[in-house]
């Protein structure tokens, strides 16, 4: 066992001194902030204003279309500013602004457009509230420009004099008009539409604030359209974006069911006040204690942080089993290992060989859950609630200590394939004919992680579970859903038990295929290898 010990010292020192080792510790962190703020980044920097024309003949709807864009834009911008107050405010991160003082100035401002705190739920009941009391405000509140100027006014008020200037969004969607004469004498729809198609194309630009921009979209909305009810004729060449598309069918739509019920003499404010009734439902798991049964976001996260873990899982098992299989063919084909086996037995350099690289692996988890872990906590706080929420289910016991286990157990496993695999492989091109079904059987926890969470207990996970090698993966994947003590104890003891047997095979296997050169073994040679003693 010491001899084991030292070459697994000996196989971790060398695999922590390579780049690949440091660059993915470092990756990992990386690609958790990018995962969070790329999304913010590519929304405020990567996506431009999107330039349409409208045309509409009738010249009634067109302004409907108008205030509905203009309301997106102002929603956006009362949302970054929300959001610059609440990281910039006087006060500390809990309370960044005076809410008070801000509760009273809006419920001011409502009145005024017809509307009440009531019927917002109150967002300034809490201040982790606060950034979504733009997507709260009604629609009358957004198109009364004094109002909507006096919030902004009072919004700022409560950054102190030191804070920097608060930086007003480019707007989400911008009307631009045609070229000046460009559409003269062209009365028919398909006119129009050929006069702007080199735009809409990207061969020619459009005019806009005397800069010149990309067309996003052109629309047309036929003259006949509150009566005979014909779609709007849409033009973009972006067919991934569909926001200006949908905000402005939404917008006109409601615009002619109104027409229609003034036409049938039916009262729109009732139709109104029937149609803004929203029943919500709250949520009771019975597995809580008495009293505690209400099920909040923190429960819903801890339902689906294991997909979480049975990923990092994945990548980690995989990955330091990886690195085994290249070290001991790299070590085979340069006769390091006849050295090697002059000192110490077969066994004990396949022993040393997975417990220095399970050293490996442990620093590489351990490193990567202590990024996520610190991540979290700089990111939680009242305007990322889901971060503390997320970062509390993480460093629960009941999720770490399966997934210390399900990785060790797994590695062990795994670890036994792929060493057995190094060590009849002369070239990594031999190995890459054995590891197509390997990689085929580990794609099956991947496509199933996120259908098990939705029924946890159900026969398709239950029946996973007793496959040794997918039991640390769906088994990680149903911690969170307190799997019968059967499944628990039962699929750990039959994974234990594979392991060794595994790892019982696995030295047979390396004792003879790490001294032998030429042509791989065939399948009756292996079975020959296992039965000898």
């Amino acid at each position: 066992m010491k001899r084991s010990l030292r070459v697994a010292v000996r196989e971790y020192l060398e695999n922590i001194k390579t780049k690949g080792f440091w660059i993915g510790i470092l990756i990992f962190p990386l690609l958790i902030w990018g995962m969070s703020e790329l999304p913010i980044l590519l929304e405020e920097k990567g996506i431009p204003t999107r330039h349409f024309i409208l045309i509409d003949p009738a010249e009634d709807l067109g302004e409907i279309v108008e205030r509905r864009v203009s309301r997106i834009n102002r929603r956006r911008e009362l949302t970054k500013l929300f959001e610059h107050v609440m990281k910039h405010g006087k006060q500390d991160r809990s309370s960044a602004i005076d809410l008070e003082q801000a509760q009273e100035q809006l419920e001011s401002l409502l009145e005024e457009a017809g509307s009440s705190l009531d019927e917002l739920g109150n967002p300034f009941s809490a201040a982790s509230s606060l950034a979504k009391v733009a997507d709260l405000l009604p629609d009358q509140f957004l198109e009364n420009e004094s109002a909507f100027k006096a919030m902004k006014s009072m919004v700022l008020s409560q950054l102190p004099a030191e804070a920097p200037p608060f930086q007003v969004p480019s707007k989400k969607f911008q009307r631009v008009w045609p070229p000046e004469g460009l559409l003269d004498g062209a009365s028919e729809t398909k006119d129009i539409e050929k006069r702007l198609k080199p735009y809409l194309a990207g061969k020619k630009l459009i005019t806009s604030g005397g800069e010149e921009k990309e067309l996003f979209a052109l629309v047309i909305i036929p003259e006949d359209l509150p009566q005979t009810r014909k779609g709007l004729r849409f033009w973009s060449s972006n067919l991934a974006n569909t926001d200006l598309k949908e905000a402005i069918e939404d917008s006109i739509t409601k615009e002619v069911r109104s027409r229609e019920f003034i036409k049938r003499n039916i009262d729109i404010q009732i139709i109104a006040e029937v149609t803004s009734i929203r029943l919500r439902s709250e949520n009771f798991d019975p597995r809580k204690s008495e009293g505690e049964e209400k099920v909040g976001i923190k429960d819903q996260i801890r339902q689906w942080a294991p997909v979480g873990f049975v990923y990092l899982l994945w990548i980690a098992i995989f990955s330091v089993a990886q690195m085994l299989l290249n070290n001991t063919i790299e070590e085979k084909s340069s006769r390091v290992m006849e050295v090697l086996l002059s000192s110490v037995t077969a066994f004990e350099l396949m022993m040393g060989k997975i417990l220095g690289i399970a050293a490996v692996g442990v620093t590489l988890l351990s490193a990567w859950v202590g990024s996520l872990v610190a991540i979290l906590a700089l990111k939680a706080g009242p305007d990322a609630q889901w971060a503390f929420d997320l970062l509390a289910v993480v460093l629960t016991a009941d999720l770490l200590v399966p997934f210390a286990i399900y990785f060790l157990l797994g590695y062990l496993l795994y670890a036994s394939i792929f060493a057995s695999l190094g060590s009849i492989c002369n070239t990594i091109k031999d190995a890459q004919n054995f590891m197509g079904p390997v990689v085929l059987i580990l794609m099956v926890p991947l496509v199933t992680m996120a259908f098990i969470p939705e029924e946890p207990n159900g026969t398709l996970a239950r029946i996973l579970s007793w496959i040794p090698l997918y039991t640390p993966f769906v088994m990680m994947n149903r911690a969170a859903a307190s799997p019968p003590a059967f499944d628990l104890w039962g699929t750990s003891i039959l994974l234990l038990v594979s392991v060794v047997l595994m790892m019982f095979a696995a030295a047979r296997i390396f004792r003879v295929g790490i001294l032998r050169t030429g042509q791989l073994p065939r399948v009756v040679e292996l079975l020959r290898w296992l039965r000898k003693a």
